[in-house]
């Protein structure tokens, strides 16, 4: 049976499934499977590792948002553009 996972490492993946919008099992899967393909071992590694993930998904977040607020502003062309019903 698997140990229980640090609290430390719990929280950080908590953190990152908030931010990127997935379940906690999810965040911790994507912690884990990155964790393995750099060949990092131990919570303290992983919770370091989650960490840069979701200081990464932060700083993707304030991109995203500026972008989509850019998108969805009139243009020139379009500033009185009505519809009817």
């Amino acid at each position: 049976m698997a140990g229980i996972p640090d609290r430390a490492y719990n929280a950080a993946c908590g953190h990152l499934a908030s931010a990127l919008g997935v379940s906690i099992a999810a965040a911790r899967r994507k912690v884990d499977v990155k964790a393995a393909q750099a060949g990092l071992q131990g919570t303290a590694a992983k919770v370091a590792l989650a960490e840069e993930l979701l200081a990464v998904a932060r700083g993707d977040s304030a991109s995203t948002h500026a972008l989509l607020d850019e998108l969805l502003e009139a243009t020139a062309a379009d500033a009185n553009f009505m519809t009817e019903d």
